[in-house]
C-alpha cells in the first residue's frame, strides 16, 4: 500500500506539469515535457526531489488528514486533558487513518497512471491527467457549491458548465475551505456534552463555596469517565472514517 500511496502521490504533484505542458512549450526554457528524451536526466531528478518536498505539504491539506486532525485536536481540548494524547500521537493516528481512507483511489491512480507511465505506454501528461480524474471526483464529493462559488469569484473565472470542468486551482482550496468548515462544525458537537460536564460542576463547587480549587480540576476526571463509559475513541474515529466512505 506504501508503494502504491508513494507512486499517486508524485503523479499527484504532477498535475500542474501536465496542465502546463498541455499548453505547449515552457516559456522560460522552450522544453516540451510531453516528448521524450526532451529534458535532461539531472533535470528529472531535480523536478522529482522539487515534487517530493511539496509531498507533505499536500498530504496534509487536500486529504482526510485535515478534518481528521482537526477533530482530534477539538476533541482533545473538550477534554481538557491538556498534552494526552501528544501531538505525535494525534498526529500519527490522523496520518494513518488517512492513508486507509485513501488507499482506494491511490490503488486506482497505481493502475490506471502509474503502471502504463512505467510499461512507457503514456506521456508523463496522460498519466498526470489520469491520475487527476479519481482526485477530482474525490475533491468534487466534499468541497461545498459555495465554497467553489467564492473561489470562483475571487479568481474571477468563468462559471464552469459542469461539475467537471471546474478548475483545479480552484477545486483545491475550495476542498479545503469545506473540509475546515465540517471539521469545525464536528468539533463544535463534541464540546457540548464535555460543556454540559463544566457548567455543572462549577455550579456545584460555586455553590458549596469552593472557589479556590479550579472547576476544571474537578470535572476532567468526569468527563474522561464519560469518553471512556461511551466507547469514545471507537464513535470518534468510526463517524470520521464513515464520512469519507
Amino acid at each position: 500500500m506504501s508503494r502504491r500511496l508513494a507512486h499517486a502521490g508524485c503523479l499527484a504533484l504532477l498535475l500542474p506539469a501536465a496542465a502546463w505542458a498541455a499548453r505547449g512549450a515552457s516559456p522560460a526554457s522552450g522544453l516540451d515535457i510531453g516528448k521524450t528524451g526532451s529534458m535532461s536526466a539531472p533535470m528529472q531528478i531535480v523536478l522529482l526531489l522539487t515534487a517530493l518536498t511539496l509531498l507533505p505539504a499536500a498530504l496534509v491539506s487536500v486529504t482526510p488528514f485535515l478534518r481528521i486532525s482537526v477533530v482530534l485536536h477539538f476533541l482533545r481540548q473538550a477534554l481538557a486533558t491538556q498534552t494526552a494524547p501528544s501531538n505525535q500521537v494525534l498526529v500519527g493516528l490522523a496520518l494513518f487513518l488517512s492513508l486507509l481512507s485513501i488507499e482506494p483511489m491511490a490503488s486506482q491512480i497505481y493502475e490506471q497512471a502509474w503502471i502504463p507511465l512505467d510499461h512507457g505506454q503514456m506521456t508523463v501528461p496522460q498519466a498526470a491527467q489520469e491520475a487527476a480524474r479519481p482526485l477530482r471526483q474525490f475533491w468534487l464529493r466534499f468541497a461545498r457549491e459555495k465554497d467553489i462559488a467564492l473561489l470562483l469569484e475571487v479568481s474571477h473565472s468563468p462559471a464552469p458548465r459542469t461539475p467537471a470542468d471546474v478548475d483545479l486551482r480552484v477545486l483545491i482550496p475550495a476542498y479545503i475551505l469545506s473540509e475546515l468548515k465540517a471539521s469545525f462544525q464536528i468539533g463544535a458537537v463534541l464540546y457540548l456534552p464535555f460543556l454540559v460536564i463544566d457548567l455543572v460542576v462549577a455550579s456545584v463547587t460555586l455553590s458549596v463555596g469552593m472557589v479556590q480549587l479550579p472547576p476544571v480540576m474537578i470535572s476532567a476526571p468526569f468527563k474522561i469517565l464519560l469518553f471512556v463509559l461511551v466507547d469514545g475513541w471507537n464513535l470518534v474515529v468510526g463517524s470520521l472514517m464513515k464520512s469519507f466512505s
